[in-house]
């Protein structure tokens, strides 16, 4: 059997298959599963009211695990369409000239994770001392291991002469007071630049 290139590269599109749910045997099938599903249910809740010592008409029973069934089947039929991947692509072209404010956004959520707990720690030096030199300490042992292979645990004579003596002293012992923003510009920019 020969297939040439261009029956490779030809595309023709086909016709979608109507699915079988409207010929009878996907409604004998759907019904089976139905009628499957509501002993099933059935059978767990009258063995649960009589291990309780409630005694319940089977009748009823049946009626309200049908009924529940088909709820359920209304409200999925009801329900919006899932939202779309993340990660798809973006449109090409101009942009509408709205800010979908809503969205997550990355970077947003990154400034979150550290604005909430620096305005939490403003002037209480534990807070600052158990939330956020921690953090900053990871900072730099992550910075370390990327660009020399290390950390302050790992070589601490090597770390201590990488970070240098000012940010080597704010990690390794907590100060009296939180340092002030413009302190801390100091120390990220030093964390920059390990």
């Amino acid at each position: 059997m020969s297939t040439s290139i261009d029956d490779l590269l030809s595309f023709e599109e086909e016709e979608a298959a109507e699915p079988a749910v409207g010929s009878r045997g996907g409604r004998v099938r759907l019904v089976l599963r139905t009628l499957a599903v509501t002993a099933a249910i059935v059978a767990v809740v009258v063995a649960g009211l009589r291990a309780v010592g409630l005694q319940v008409s089977l009748w009823i029973v049946v009626a309200g695990v049908l009924a529940l069934l088909a709820l359920r089947r209304v409200t999925g039929a009801l329900s919006p369409p899932p939202p779309p991947r993340s990660g798809g692509r973006a449109p090409i072209g101009e942009e509408p000239g709205t800010w979908n404010w809503a969205a997550l956004d990355a970077l947003r959520v990154a400034i979150n994770g550290w604005e909430r707990p620096l305005d939490w720690c403003a002037g209480n030096r534990e807070r600052f001392t158990e939330r956020i030199l921690p953090r900053l300490g990871e900072l730099a042992d992550e910075r370390l291991r990327q660009r020399h292979g290390l950390t302050r645990e790992s070589d601490p004579a090597r770390a201590r002469t990488l970070l240098g003596e000012p940010l080597w002293t704010f990690l390794s012992t907590p100060s009296r007071r939180p340092p002030s923003p413009r302190d801390l510009a100091v120390i990220v920019a030093e964390l920059e630049k390990l």
